[in-house]
């Protein structure tokens, strides 16, 4: 587990990514990494984004991880759908004891996905999968969701 300094600290580095940010994508990659090096129960860190073209849509985006077969999912599927179409953080500490829970690894023991805004919608959001059980703390949803409202920036 972080304590709330070094996810302070975290937090700083993310802000410094962004602001020196010339390229959303290698931006959002590079968070990613950071995110998944740095908070040792983060095993699979990655963006869903809402597709343009279909606004109720999920697009994987930049991730560090194992490959995923979900790609596309749209609002209302999964714990990803769900926190995109309720518009708020989802935390799963259990993933097995979900039933709209779509598997990406049998590894994955727990989830917390935060929603990504930007002028009241939602763009897409930040999706963190842990081999552990239950370890994901207030912490942990103050710290991403802070990581959430200063990636937003990044998008026109």
């Amino acid at each position: 587990m972080q304590d709330t300094n070094s996810l302070m600290t975290l937090l700083g580095s993310v802000q410094t990514l962004v602001a020196e940010s010339t390229d959303r994508a290698a931006t959002l990659q590079a968070v990613c990494q950071l995110l998944k090096d740095r908070v040792s129960h983060y095993q699979w860190v990655g963006f869903y984004l809402t597709d343009p073209d279909r606004e109720r849509e999920l697009v994987l985006g930049p991730y560090v991880g194992e490959p995923t077969e979900h790609v596309r999912i749209p609002f209302g599927r999964g714990i990803c759908g769900q926190a995109a179409e309720q518009e708020r953080t989802f935390i799963v500490q259990d993933v097995l004891a979900e039933t709209n829970y779509l598997s990406c690894s049998p590894a994955v023991r727990s989830e917390i996905v935060v929603p990504l805004f930007k002028d009241g919608r939602v763009l897409g959001e930040l999706d963190i999968d842990s081999h552990r059980l239950a370890p994901f703390t207030d912490a942990d949803r103050a710290f991403l969701e802070q990581v959430c409202t200063l990636v937003a920036t990044l998008f026109e």
